[in-house]
């Protein structure tokens, strides 16, 4: 698919250079249908997006769309899964010569945001599909989640993570998707496009992935056996001194 509107991607712009075989030349209509539809929910919704304006985008005949597709929703329960499978093959070759989990992590987690403003239409397409195409944001979320896990639990087995229990992998996974669904709302988003993430935001991302956010506090029976220990040893005031 292609971020830019009204313009194909590149192997489909080579297939158009040569006479194309029956089965090319199907495979090129249905993506040229696919990229159209991803541009143009990208930018209308899918609540907006007709099927007269994927074809008129995509240059086919209106009745050509049917050949393709039972219908406007059939195209979009398959517009999620076909472009999170690019996110992530874009995602693997980023990370492709990472030697550790840590470095692995930040690596993805840039790379998550690069794809986000190589491909802006993403966004829309990911987050109204828990409503228009609810089916297919299930298979989406469970892909990334199974992903994610699998990661963790290979790290985990190296002991590359501060985790005790397997059975924290999972929400483990849940969580650090979550932190990138909101980073993503708030810095990765202006007046309802796709900009660069802010470096500092990355530079706090691989902090918290590192040395976590809070510390733990004295308790008092710890505070008071440290008092203890001091008194003991002169370096402080009051009845034992």
């Amino acid at each position: 698919m292609d971020s830019v509107a009204g313009s194909a991607p590149r192997e489909l712009r080579v297939r158009r250079a040569r006479r194309m075989t029956r089965e090319e030349k199907s495979q090129f209509i249905r993506d040229s249908l696919m990229s159209a539809a991803a541009m143009t929910v990208g930018e209308q919704g899918y609540a907006n997006t007709m099927v007269s304006t994927i074809t008129a985008r995509a240059k086919v005949a209106q009745g050509t769309f049917y050949n393709y597709f039972e219908s406007k929703q059939a195209l979009f329960d398959q517009l999620l899964p076909e472009l999170g499978k690019e996110m992530l093959q874009f995602i693997r070759e980023r990370i492709a010569n990472a030697s550790t989990a840590l470095e692995r992590e930040e690596i993805s987690f840039k790379a998550f945001f690069d794809f986000l403003k190589k491909h802006p239409e993403f966004y829309r397409i990911l987050y109204e599909a828990e409503l228009f195409a609810p089916t297919a944001f299930r298979d989406h979320m469970d892909t990334i989640a199974r992903g994610y896990v699998r990661f963790l639990r290979t790290a985990w087995e190296r002991g590359e993570l501060n985790i005790k229990d397997e059975s924290e992998l999972e929400p483990t996974g849940y969580m650090l998707m979550g932190i990138r669904h909101y980073l993503c709302m708030q810095y990765a988003r202006k007046d309802g496009k796709s900009v660069a993430l802010p470096e500092h935001i990355v530079e706090i991302y691989k902090r918290l992935i590192t040395d976590g956010i809070f510390t733990v506090p004295e308790t008092s029976a710890s505070g008071a056996a440290k008092a203890r220990q001091s008194r003991a040893e002169g370096g402080g005031g009051g009845k034992g001194v």
